[in-house]
């Protein structure tokens, strides 16, 4: 079963053009699907994905206040630190 070739080409005048790219992989005879953002092979799956056009820029928000470090937490003192520590009582001692 043929399939239709409509809007694959258009005639101006004598001549005959191609509306739409030949896969690639396939080779001619073998034309991309058209779609929004991309183009592809219904044959194969190769796609090509076409640049998108710059749309307008979003507003900035405003500019939020800079947070503030936290101070780090002082060194404990060499005293405290190198002293030892009595040992635990015994439950039932006194």
């Amino acid at each position: 079963m043929a399939k239709a070739r409509v809007g694959l080409y258009s005639v101006k005048g004598d001549a005959l053009t191609r509306t739409h790219k030949f896969c690639p992989k396939c080779g001619p005879g073998t034309f991309l699907a058209e779609h929004d953002n991309r183009r592809s092979c219904g044959k194969c799956g190769y796609s090509e994905v076409r640049a998108s056009e710059p749309k307008a820029a979003a507003p900035v928000p405003a500019a939020k206040p800079p947070v503030k470090a936290k101070a780090p937490k002082p060194p404990a003192p060499a005293a405290a630190a190198q002293a030892p520590k009595p040992p635990a009582p015994k439950p039932g001692t006194n």
